[in-house]
């Protein structure tokens, strides 16, 4: 798919994600957004492997987003897999109905559960290493929030996956430089995640998080990091595409007026 209609893919995910939200005043639009790119690369841009309309594919690329209020961006795209029925996005968080706020493992498509920060390298640590010993060749993505990255499972599994030389799992970290509380740097400093994650034995690239050549080419070492996983610094913008949520740390899960609403959506349409 090239770059102009992955860009129309991002585009109609931001505006799926916000009807999705506003129908049912609920959701966390920011954090989702601030990964869009992310997400359309893997599933648009040819990264990942899978079988559409086949979500328990034995040989599909398992797929978690370890940022589990921000899981629901994986809804739309599920759906359009064919995985569920499309009109279950209406029904979001509806009782009764298929799509929760947080990612549920009875959701085709979902690999695992992930509303508790900081299991998400731990559980993808499990399948690239069950995987390998399996002799299955599929990998393993996990999108993890930097400011999931206080949680000290993440460093655990993280040394876990490097001891045992784990090349089949990728890491991907959403740097958008704010948590619910504020900014990162500020609540406790991350400092340089690059250095960091490399010196827990990863091989680490930076990337531009809402740039799909950028994406591309960090996703391009997979399988080529003599022996360590890979984990790639997204650098990103909390509320990407809507300019009153975009870096500001108070819309983690706030609804817009019904004047921002309108503002939003005309935002939206024009990418």
């Amino acid at each position: 798919m090239s770059v102009n209609n992955l860009k129309e893919k991002a585009r109609w995910l931001r505006q799926e994600l916000f009807e999705m939200v506003i129908r049912q005043r609920a959701g966390h639009l920011p954090s989702s957004y601030s990964m869009t790119e992310i997400l359309v690369q893997l599933y648009y841009g040819g990264t990942v492997r899978y079988s559409e309309g086949h979500p328990d594919d034995p040989n599909r690329d398992r797929v978690i987003v370890s940022k589990g209020h921000a899981a629901m961006a994986l809804y739309p795209i599920l759906a359009d897999l064919g995985y569920f029925p499309a009109d279950e996005l209406e029904h979001f968080t509806e009782r009764g109905h298929l799509l929760g706020m947080y990612a549920d493992v009875r959701i085709p498509g979902i690999e695992g559960i992930s509303g508790s920060l900081g299991h998400g390298i731990g559980m993808g640590a499990g399948f690239a290493f069950a995987g390998r010993y399996d002799g299955m060749e599929y990998r393993t993505f996990v999108i993890v929030g930097d400011g999931e990255c206080y949680e000290g499972s993440i460093w655990e599994s993280a040394m876990f996956a490097a001891h045992h030389k784990l090349e089949n799992l990728i890491a991907i970290v959403d740097r958008n430089s704010l948590c619910i509380l504020g900014e990162t740097e500020d609540l406790m400093a991350l400092g340089d995640l690059e250095a960091k994650w490399r010196s827990f034995g990863w091989h680490t690239v930076a990337a531009e998080g809402h740039d799909f050549d950028s994406l591309r080419e960090a996703f391009e070492l997979i399988g080529k990091t003599d022996g360590k996983p890979l984990a790639i610094i997204a650098d990103t913008v909390k509320g990407k595409g809507v300019s009153f949520m975009e870096g500001r740390a108070e819309w983690h899960n706030r609804m817009p007026s019904d004047e921002q609403i309108v503002t939003a959506r005309q935002e939206l349409a024009h990418g």
